[in-house]
């Protein structure tokens, strides 16, 4: 896994669930397709905000930025994407706004 990649080198569709993603801060997206190894957000996948008691709720200051570096778990969210290629996320939980876990569903061998 590169570990200087930026925002600005994702691809739009990769943007646009980065930038999710800082605006839910905590939560979840759920029914994420994948085609091609990138997310599919059109039509936007289910969003479930958390709200937390005496937190910061709003979106991530970064959202604002036009260009940063990547935290490791975003760069490894987009890895695992590229090597589903093709089909749908259940669920990728959301921690201040970064992804935490994510669900896949397998067939038995």
């Amino acid at each position: 896994m590169v570990a200087n990649v930026t925002k600005a080198s994702l691809s739009p569709s990769q943007q646009k669930l980065l930038t999710e993603m800082q605006r839910i801060n905590y939560g979840r997206i759920e029914g994420l397709p994948v085609r091609h190894g990138e997310p599919v957000m059109d039509p936007p996948p289910r969003i479930v905000r958390e709200i937390k008691f005496s937190a910061e709720n709003g979106p991530r200051a970064e959202s604002a930025k036009a260009d940063f570096a990547l935290k490791a778990q975003v760069r490894e969210l987009f890895a695992q994407l590229e090597a589903l290629g093709d089909g749908v996320i259940p669920c990728i939980e959301i921690q201040r706004g970064l992804p935490f876990r994510m669900t896949v569903e397998e067939v038995c061998a």
